[in-house]
């Protein structure tokens, strides 16, 4: 988003900074030293003691520029060797097109206690170096010297940010708990922003004052509002599985600027409606004139589409022609980083570029095609309040053809066409239309992940297993091994790896089916065999029959879920065995059967065992009916595990007869 007119309108302004009191750097106390971690979390390897901020905009008399003053001061205790990696520093830098983030004042010191005196180890500024993750971020990293169990770090620096659009975020929870946290923020009375404070902790305290004449318009005196947060006995966010971005659970306060008072008296609005940011999208080179840009195939159309009449084979044919044509680059947007005509020559292209590209070729061939942005999984919620453009950083194609809509992502050939890949399935996302005002539109996957094993084999004398094994795999499952036979370089070296990885059973024979027809199921076709006994002579033999998948570790953890479960898909497996015993050999025991299911048919799990002739039959299913559990769920879907875990450890019993 643009906002040149607010440096200009700036440049009149001069901002009188009055820094506010921070903690002594350096200054132990005995409390420090002493400090344990069963004052707040026992399992804690590492604790921030304190920690302060302020932020406060500037204007530069000798550069003409506005700019916001960051400065961070942080002190933390190092319980242990497991709580050295938090003496890694690393500071983002962000790289913007006019600009970039400045680090200014940076200072560090490690204090140990040893033999009665506090010892301080300064770090080496030679010992500070920079990395560059990509064109838009680099990394200030550094680590802190001299660490120890039971060393306090401290640092502290100033950080000049060119954008003052988003006010400076600060973050109150982090992967290790905080004893307080305070973060002191100048905002100017000639600036509205937008406040929001994200996830499940409360403010210990929040304070409101007038900071006066801290700006000066003209020769007349304008006020600040000084804005103090305060949050102290902070737990720690602890990341788990089947969470999306931390960033949307993290109880943190974000700014984003609303208006802002001009000279003049009058009141300008930087918070757009979306008719405002439908008719920027729509007119920006890098996104709508892309979408426009039928011309580019207007001339291998033809190629593409064979004698296609259909516009659901027509829609099919172009999605894989984008697919095949331009490759990732490695880089995500929702822009196109040059344009589609320039990316379809190289063959390359950033997630912008490609699915761009896709739906100006869906509208070449005369199909009913829109762009969706959303937020990826990993880049955190979209406001639905009101626009943030910069909320955003994907976006996929939205075909519609006759009464379905499909949603199409070109970056990843091995797709099923109408499958976005899981990191999309987040949130709602906005349907951008050239000629009709934007919408809001569900991001819902169209396929759950589904697989089944149908084991058919025979137990013999030797105590030997071997039949044949045949999985079915549908959705994200077929994508996630379709990766790894791509990622293996062959259908051969892909079974001898998962031969590798599966040690008490060896793999005789293989066939894969479909591994290019991504609207099919993925067929894998294995002949097996396992060693199940040493001695099948013994008077009892036991066995498990549970091999297959299964579940040895509860992902849920946690004795409380402050953030929902979210799987992005519904789930389904189900494993069918029949095991033909040898004449002398009956089963005497055998795990019990088993059916459970959560609550609002959320899921099940449903067990069983039998004799059919003389042959052993086994039936499993796990169910998962829903997306997302909230966290009311969580302690359920934690028992839920916990007695799947528990029902498979049980064997079958085998007993010679004769």
């Amino acid at each position: 988003m643009k906002l040149l007119f607010i440096t200009l309108l700036l440049s009149i302004f001069s901002i009188v900074s009055t820094r506010a009191q921070d903690f002594e750097y350096g200054r132990i106390t005995g409390n420090d030293v002493d400090l344990k971690n069963t004052s707040l979390d026992s399992n804690a390897n590492a604790m921030v003691i304190r920690e302060f901020g302020t932020a406060s905009v500037q204007f530069d008399n000798a550069t003409g520029k506005t700019f916001i003053v960051f400065d961070y001061h942080a002190r933390i205790k190092l319980f242990n060797k497991q709580g050295f990696d938090h003496g890694n520093i690393v500071i983002p830098l962000n790289i913007y097109r006019d600009g970039e983030d400045e680090l200014k004042e940076l200072k560090a010191t490690t204090i140990n206690f040893v033999n009665g005196q506090l010892i301080k180890t300064e770090l080496d500024k030679k010992k500070v170096f920079t990395e560059k993750k990509n064109k838009y971020v680099s990394l200030t990293k550094f680590t802190m010297p001299n660490l120890m169990e039971g060393s306090i770090i401290e640092y502290s620096y100033k950080v000049n940010l060119p954008s003052i659009f988003n006010f400076k975020t600060w973050e109150f929870q982090s992967d290790i708990p905080k004893l307080h946290s305070e973060y002191i923020a100048y905002i100017p009375a000639i600036y509205n922003y937008n406040t929001s404070l994200r996830g499940a902790q409360k403010l210990t305290k929040q304070d409101a004052k007038i900071n006066k004449d801290c700006l000066s318009i003209a020769g007349t005196k304008i006020d600040c509002s000084k804005m103090t947060y305060i949050m102290t006995n902070v737990p720690a966010l602890i990341e788990e599985d089947y969470m999306t971005a931390p960033t949307n659970f993290r109880s943190a306060i974000y700014y984003e600027l609303s208006d802002y008072v001009m000279l003049n008296g009058g009141r300008k609005s930087i918070t757009k409606t979306w008719k405002d940011v439908d008719y920027e999208l729509t007119s920006d080179k890098s996104f709508g004139a892309q979408m426009k840009r039928k011309d580019v195939f207007k001339d291998i159309m033809p190629e593409i589409l064979g004698k296609e009449t259909d516009d659901l084979n027509k829609a099919k044919a172009i999605y894989t022609y984008i697919g095949k044509n331009i490759k990732m680059n490695g880089f995500i947007g929702f822009y196109s980083e040059n344009n589609i005509k320039t990316a379809l020559e190289k063959h390359s292209g950033n997630t912008g570029d490609i699915n761009l590209a896709l739906i100006a070729a869906l509208s070449a061939a005369n199909l009913d095609a829109e762009a969706v942005i959303l937020s990826t999984r990993a880049n955190g919620v979209v406001n639905n309040l009101y626009p943030v453009i910069s909320d955003f950083n994907y976006v996929v194609a939205k075909v519609n053809i006759g009464d379905n809509s499909y949603l199409l992502d070109a970056t990843q050939p091995l797709l099923p066409f109408g499958l976005l890949p899981l990191h999309c399935i987040n949130g709602n996302g906005r349907v951008i239309n050239l000629k009709k005002p934007s919408y809001w539109y569900d991001l819902k996957a169209s396929q759950k992940e589904s697989t089944k094993y149908i084991l058919d084999a025979e137990l013999t004398t030797e105590g030997k297993l071997k039949g044949k094994l045949t999985t079915y795999s549908l959705g994200y499952s077929a994508l996630k091994k379709r990766q790894r036979i791509v990622a293996a370089n062959s259908a051969d070296e892909y079974v001898e790896k998962l031969d590798e990885q599966m040690p008490g059973i060896s793999i005789l024979k293989h066939s894969i089916e479909n591994i290019d027809s991504l609207d099919y199921p993925l067929i894998e076709k294995y002949e097996i065999e396992m060693k199940v006994f040493d001695n099948l002579n013994a008077d009892q033999s036991y066995f498990n029959p549970f091999f297959i998948d299964r579940i040895s570790k509860n992902p849920f953890n946690l004795n409380e879920r402050t953030y929902p479960v979210d799987m992005g898909a519904a789930s389904e497996e189900r494993i069918t065995m029949m095991i033909k015993l040898p004449a002398n050999i009956s089963v005497v025991d055998k795990p019990k059967d088993m059916s459970m299911g959560l609550s609002d048919n959320g899921g099940k799990y449903l067990a069983s065992t039998g004799m059919q002739d003389n042959s052993f039959i086994f039936n499993q299913m796990l169910q998962f009916n829903k997306p997302i559990y909230s966290s009311d769920d969580y302690l359920s879907l934690k028992e839920f595990y916990s007695r799947i875990i528990q029902s498979q450890k049980t064997d079958i019993v085998f007993k010679k007869t004769k």
